[in-house]
């Protein structure tokens, strides 16, 4: 082992001296080690750090988005200048066009709207979505979250709707009970306008996981739709894609054979102003987050510049013994990138450690203090998730270490231009 590494080992604290020189570092380097550990110590807690809040920002916006898409369409096909039940006349003509590209799976006809709902003294804005119950399944998993009842309840001419069981709850509404669904547009008479209304069966209750959808979202047949919306509301065709990450490209596709009139839209631009806001925030926490290593760098630079005074008889021995410039500044880069690396691997193992069991950690800290971190109202989602993604972890543990060479050139540098006979004269 060369004796730099030796040297650079030991003044970090990796390594002891033996026999009697062992009881001399104990006194002399007691000090020097406390200011390398507590910057270890900073470097692995702020690796750590980014990790948990990085893995929860992916965790968080998996998880809206796939509860989002078992409820919305990957991608939506409108007929422009048609009403709903014209579009319900040749949508299967419509599907079959989209259906030709391999990568759409699925495809489903619906009418949707605005509409209030109203029972007894509650009324609720709601977002009415007609739908065919057979081909539903083909393009979301709305019969998987059926609370109550069953999508095949909804029949042409029976007037049943499902609500989501948040908006059930808003208006006391449960299995068998009536609600009234009022269309924005009416009719006008010489009494005044009249709005159009239609008194609808709940037959059944779902719950997506998603508060504002639960809260604000409800089904019913989707010819019902087209008779109570008319004019008003807006049909096509509802698409389901074998990878939903590609929806951009495979619209675009689709809009090369799709017949004139009919246009396509995949679900990054109905949501496109949330996942935006969701990336530029996971950025700046990224920004944020690494002023903590920057911190925990600088604790590292100034420990190290304290190591080069400390010791900086035993720099004036090693010259004098014929150790070069070069190899005095090489034993304080290693002891630098050694804590450097120690610390980064201590924090990338914590941060792993914390991020892919906080599904454990947070329920039982949240029972403990008897708070809730996460309001399902607010955040629509109820459980802190976590998705630790490879690629983050690289680009912190890489950027961890680059802060931490960095801090080591200047008390290399300082170290090396230390000249013995000055030293030894003063000590």
């Amino acid at each position: 082992m060369r004796y730099e590494f030796w040297i650079g080992s030991r003044y970090a604290g990796l390594s002891r001296a033996k026999g009697r020189g062992r009881r001399r570092a104990k006194r002399g380097d007691r000090f020097v080690s406390f200011i390398a550990a507590s910057s270890m110590a900073g470097i692995a807690l702020g690796v750590a750090a980014l990790i948990v809040v990085l893995s929860v920002m992916n965790g968080f916006q998996r998880d809206v988005r796939d509860r989002m898409l078992s409820v919305l369409p990957h991608a939506e096909l409108f007929v422009s200048g048609q009403s709903p039940g014209q579009v319900l006349e040749h949508w299967r003509s419509i599907a079959g066009a989209a259906l030709d590209n391999k990568a759409v799976k699925g495809a489903a006809p619906f009418v949707a709207a605005q509409a209030m709902v109203a029972r007894k003294q509650v009324l609720s804005g709601a977002q009415i979505r007609g739908i065919d119950p057979e081909a539903e399944v083909q393009v979301s998993d709305i019969h998987d979250q059926m609370v109550e009842g069953a999508l095949s309840q909804l029949q042409p001419g029976k007037f049943d709707i499902i609500l989501g069981d948040a908006l059930a709850q808003e208006l006391m509404a449960t299995t068998g009970d009536t609600v009234m669904v009022i269309a924005p547009e009416g009719s006008v008479s010489p009494a005044g306008f009249t709005p159009r209304l239609r008194q609808f069966t709940v037959a059944g209750i779902f719950s997506s996981g998603h508060y504002e959808y639960d809260a604000s979202m409800a089904f019913m047949h989707v010819a019902d739709a087209a008779a109570l919306f008319r004019d008003n509301g807006t049909g096509g065709v509802r698409l389901r894609l074998a990878d939903m990450h590609k929806a951009p490209a495979i619209v675009k596709q689709l809009r090369n054979q799709l017949p004139a009139g009919v246009y396509a839209q995949d679900w990054t631009v109905n949501n496109k102003t949330w996942f935006a806001a969701v990336q530029t925030e996971k950025r700046m926490m990224f920004l944020i987050l690494t002023l903590i290593v920057a911190v925990a760098a600088f604790n590292l630079l100034s420990s190290l510049v304290m190591a080069v005074k400390d010791k900086r008889g035993d720099i004036a021995i090693l010259r004098t013994l014929g150790a070069p410039p070069a190899a005095v500044a090489r034993i304080f880069l290693i002891q630098g990138a050694l804590i450097g690396v120690t610390g980064t691997l201590v924090g990338v193992g914590l941060g792993a450690l914390v991020a892919y069991n906080i599904d454990v950690i947070v329920p039982f800290i949240e029972r403990l203090l008897g708070i809730e971190f996460l309001p399902q109202q607010i955040y629509f989602i109820s459980q802190l998730p976590s998705d630790p993604q490879l690629s983050d972890i690289t680009v912190i543990a890489v950027t961890s270490l680059i802060l931490s060479l960095l801090a080591t050139l200047y008390p290399g540098w300082r170290a090396s231009r230390l000249q013995p006979a000055e030293v030894l004269r003063h000590d």
